[in-house]
């Protein structure tokens, strides 16, 4: 893994992020004027097996002539064990997006090998690698992945549930409450929370419904996710409004900074806030709260 040129993973605000295939250039060409915090530009799901080469090429034109500022990019490649997924990875690496999303991931060795090969291509060190759980195996291995989330070399900056492939796995009934799938989703959060990482919650496949996207959006923000993924340009305002930090909470925020950064307070590990016993560790969940609210270091 890369160790000279490592990267201090920056917080990102990820409320809401959009798949747009590959394939679709009217809807690439769309997303500079969208107010999503992010978008994952799809070669697998998405993009039919006839259509995947042209969808790569279709990738690596958009990014290059990829405007300044506008919303994290993140390709999702084919897996690796796929006829395209090699060189899915190779054309990402070339096109520079901001991350890169791998499918399948079920063991630590899924990423460290991606990680190794972009190291060896002479990746740049802040080409993050997000991670799909979307198997059961995923799931029996969460807490060794996650845990490469605190190995700044290994890249690893977001794990991605991936619903509907739960579903299929293991036939798990869905419900518009989600019940059964209550728990797997909660560990991912307490996985990712262990490493250090980002989570986002799986897509809700009828964006006419507003209603239960509307919950899920709720539910998921209430279960400690960061964000969640979309399908559709229409569902990018609910998201950013549930996943938007309550204006107590930056309160509560800036307070600690600035009690932190007070002279008298520099070298001290606890101190008092506004009658409550404030540690270190609560200045760096404030320093990144602010981070992700869009006042503080990027």
């Amino acid at each position: 893994m890369h160790e000279a040129g490592m990267s201090t993973r920056p917080a990102r605000r990820r409320r809401s992020v959009l798949y747009v295939p590959a394939s679709n250039a009217k809807a690439l060409g769309k997303l500079g004027s969208l107010n999503c915090d992010a978008a994952i530009i799809d070669l697998e799901d998405a993009v039919a097996p006839d259509a995947k080469i042209a969808a790569r090429r279709s990738m690596v034109d958009f990014l290059k002539q990829r405007p300044s500022g506008g919303p994290e990019i993140v390709v999702r490649i084919n897996a690796m064990t796929s006829e395209w997924g090699l060189d899915d990875l190779s054309a990402a690496r070339e096109a520079r997006p901001d991350g890169i999303l791998l499918p399948k991931v079920e063991t630590p060795r899924d990423i460290l090998e991606i990680n190794d090969t972009l190291d060896d291509d002479f990746a740049g060190p802040d080409m993050w690698l997000w991670a799909m759980v979307e198997t059961p195996k995923a799931l029996m291995n969460i807490g060794a992945i996650a845990e490469l989330g605190r190995d700044p070399g290994a890249r690893l900056a977001c794990l991605v549930a991936g619903t509907n492939d739960l579903v299929k796995e293991t036939g798990v009934r869905v419900t518009p409450d989600r019940r059964y799938l209550l728990p797997w989703l909660s560990q991912i959060v307490l996985a990712a929370r262990a490493g250090n990482l980002d989570a986002l919650d799986g897509v809700s496949n009828d964006f006419r419904d507003a209603e239960t996207f509307r919950r899920e959006c709720e539910d998921a923000a209430g279960m400690g996710f960061d964000g969640k993924t979309l399908i559709h340009p229409d569902q990018i305002g609910p998201a950013n409004a549930a996943f938007a930090s309550a204006e107590s909470e930056l309160a509560w925020a800036r307070a600690v900074t600035a009690a932190f950064a007070l002279p008298e307070n520099a070298r001290k590990g606890v101190i008092t806030v506004d009658g409550r016993m404030t540690e270190r560790l609560h200045l760096a969940q404030a320093e990144k709260l602010l981070a992700k609210a869009g006042e503080g270091s990027k």
